[in-house]
């Protein structure tokens, strides 16, 4: 069995070298580690991430959010591989907000980008194994012989003559060991806890209903508050009458914040009936101009136009104008909710010198931080506490912290400690969407229909504009993440142009599972097919011929064109589609099988996953993540879509904002290539290359090209009809 708790920044402080009469270790790399990049030798630190009681428990602490992607088996995995521990002794904790728990890369602790295992797999194998040389020494130390004469193994050190000694018996004196200067790591040949499939060690508590949600928070005495905000993005409270909502059984008090009008109560439902009675009136500003419409229509003007380059190769202007033929398509995608099944919520207790807070975040150091300022303290005065998340997928990662920084302000007010729940709806109308995207692609063919220019300009809001990581992701006008997937064209095509136009809106945007590649995707691997269908190509073979250099790309395509049986007869009315994405540092290839009926629904019943995701820790956990991304992914290609009317967005549930239900599920098999490169991320690169395997099967099957997302009943049908 698993234990998940929290370890405060006290007891971390005071116990970086041993905790409970157990052994405490960890190590610290510089933050130049490029994902996907072995780390360099770096000094080891006193730091928690390995707690080794006297019970012979092994406590991981954890410095990534567990959000359902399995971060909580996968990474104690790497430990428990160079610690040679006991499986069935695992624990788990989250880690508290410090330093030595920062992102390898991003320089702050955070969970995102697939990140966790590529970034995290060096350090937490020298924690590991130099935790077992400790422990090692230990025991040749009580028992006066060489260290080389002992072995560790299954939670135990055995040495000359059958003595043994368990890990908890020698805890306390590993402790006192030298942490080593430098240890080996074993060879893939030697692993046994790496690549082998492992159930996850938060199911039981997630089953038997003791895993801590942010909104299973409760504490005595706390209140719990709603927020009234703006209809429209940018507007300001200009009148509150507020009689009606007091006068409701619960309600404590009515609170402007600087996001609205807060409502707190001794419940959730007393809070919600409250804002139910508000009378507000809002100063809307040039928000309320907003409509999907007309950024629809700026987007497609300037996709008229050359933006900013994001790559040139060759002379593809001039090859487009002398091509043989030319194709040219023009690719949209609606702004998309992030829609977790948790919604939003924060929990603070704040008080005059301290400040406590406990959140399922993906973004601790920059929301710990926030909330400092917010409450007027200094950083080491607020205990930010991370919980398990029911779902994130870039919304719980907010550089402006805007759910936990609204929360210190509601308690600041409230004077008692309180929950700020969001519902269903402010989370589908509070913004930070993906991004809408307008694409304009051409490609030209020679006369013996070899792709010789590719053309693509890219239209939407920047996702890194105004953050923290501006200056090292925005480059020449170049959002690196807007054109992701698209700048990085692995087909060998002799010329090419990918440009970029970034308009402002008040519509806030923020990455979106597979951020950039959401879209790129879609678009170039939608676009591909057309050009290959032009061509009077096979799709397969026609991409086969541009990926001569790119060894890992033909592999996956090749293996899922394979197992889905690429060119062998399907029953009457259904077709296969195909397509190819990296992301992320994996590369994956996914074949759909779908069928549409008279209605235009669009029905998936299989689909196939190729996956090259470099050396593999779980394979369960590649699996599963693969079968989520598709199933995220699948809600998005049939189904997603936010819409402005008026500066308002007209969705507020699932009922308006539908997402994949299980009868909507395919079959989805999934196929992991053997590979010792680097880890890749297997959390985000799942999600890109289904809808346009979708799209393309769509036109296997009717003829007909939909270029827009999601594709709903109504487009399909239009689409047939215009034929």
């Amino acid at each position: 069995m698993s234990g998940i708790t929290n370890m405060s920044r006290r007891t971390f402080l005071k116990g970086s070298v041993a905790i409970g009469g157990g052994l405490v270790i960890g190590i610290s790399i510089p933050l130049t580690v490029k994902p996907g990049e072995a780390a360099p030798e770096a000094p080891y630190l006193p730091a928690a991430f390995i707690r080794i009681g006297s019970d012979n428990s092994v406590t991981i602490i954890i410095n990534k959010s567990e959000m359902g992607q399995g971060v909580y088996t996968s990474l104690p995995m790497l430990v428990a591989e160079e610690l040679e521990c006991d499986w069935k002794m695992i624990r788990v904790e989250a880690a508290p907000v410090a330093p030595v728990y920062n992102h390898t890369t991003f320089g702050v602790q955070a969970t995102g980008g697939s990140t966790s295992i590529r970034t995290e797999w060096e350090r937490l194998s020298k924690a590991g194994a130099a935790a077992r040389e400790m422990l090692v020494a230990a025991a040749a130390k009580r028992w006066r012989v060489e260290p080389s004469r002992c072995r560790a193994g299954n939670g135990a050190v055995t040495g000359p003559g059958g003595a043994l000694l368990t890990y908890g018996e020698l805890a306390e004196e590993a402790a006192r060991m030298p942490v080593p200067a430098k240890v080996t790591l074993k060879e893939p040949r030697q692993y046994r806890v790496i690549g082998t499939p492992r159930h996850r060690l938060d199911t039981p508590a997630k089953v038997n209903g003791t895993a801590e949600f942010g909104i299973d928070v409760q504490v005595p005495g706390m209140l719990t508050a709603v927020v009234a905000r703006s209809p429209v993005f940018g507007g300001r409270v200009a009148g509150l009458k507020a009689d009606r909502a007091i006068s409701v059984p619960g309600v404590v008090a009515v609170v402007q914040v600087p996001s609205g009008v807060a409502v707190i109560a001794t419940g959730f439902w007393p809070a919600l009936k409250g804002r139910q009675l508000l009378e507000i009136t809002w100063d809307e500003g040039k928000g309320a101009a907003l409509s999907t419409p007309a950024l629809r229509a700026e987007y497609a003007a300037l996709a008229a136009r050359p933006g900013n380059v994001a790559r040139k190769d060759g002379d593809p202007k001039g090859v487009l104008t002398k091509a043989t033929r030319r194709i040219d398509a023009e690719y949209e995608v609606p702004f998309l909710a992030h829609a977790p099944m948790e919604p939003l919520n924060c929990f603070v207790d704040l008080k005059a010198d301290r400040c406590i807070i406990r959140v399922g975040t993906q973004f601790q150091t920059v929301d710990l931080h926030a909330a400092a300022a917010v409450a007027g303290l200094k950083p080491e005065q607020v205990e930010l506490k991370t919980t398990y998340l029911g779902g994130g997928f870039g919304r719980r990662a907010n550089p402006a912290s805007d759910f936990v920084a609204e929360a210190v302000q509601v308690a600041k007010l409230a004077k008692k400690p309180v929950k700020v729940i969001w519902t269903r709806g402010d989370d589908m109308k509070g913004g930070y969407y993906r991004p809408l995207w307008y694409d304009r692609i051409s490609a030209g063919l020679d006369a013996e229909g070899m792709l010789t220019a590719w053309g693509h300009t890219i239209v939407g809001q920047s996702i890194i504009a105004g953050t923290p990581f501006e200056n090292a992701m925005i480059k020449d006008g170049v959002d690196v993440s807007s054109v992701e997937g698209a700048s990085d064209l692995p087909y060998a095509v002799p010329n090419i142009l990918v440009d970029l136009h970034t308009p402002k809106s008040m519509v806030p945007v923020l990455w979106w599972r597979s951020v950039g590649h959401s879209h790129t995707a879609f678009v170039v691997e939608s676009f591909m097919d057309e050009v290959a269908h032009a061509a009077g190509k096979d799709p397969v073979e026609f991409r086969r011929s541009l990926l001569s250099g790119h060894p890992r790309h033909r592999g996956v395509l090749d293996l899922a064109a394979k197992k889905a049986g690429w060119g062998t007869p399907l029953p009457a009315g259904r077709a296969r589609g195909i397509a190819l994405h990296e992301s992320f540092g994996s590369f994956i290839a996914q074949a759909a099988e779908v069928s549409v009926d008279g209605k235009g629904v669009v029905r998936v019943h299989r689909v196939v996953c190729a996956i090259d995701c470099g050396r593999i820790v779980n394979p369960d956990t590649i699996a599963a993540q693969m079968e989520s991304g598709i199933a995220f992914g699948l809600s998005a290609t049939l189904h997603g879509a936010i819409t402005l009317k008026g500066g308002r967005v007209e969705q507020d549930n699932f009922d308006t904002y539908p997402i994949l239900r299980m009868n909507e599920m395919p079959k989805v098999e999934v196929h992991i290539v053997p590979s010792q490169d680097p880890p890749g991320g297997v959390g985000e690169p799942g999600v890109p290359p289904i809808a346009p395997a979708v799209a393309n099967a769509l036109f296997a099957l009717t003829g007909i090209r939909v270029r827009s997302l999601p594709l709903t009943p109504d487009k399909v049908l239009q689409a047939m009809k215009k034929g």
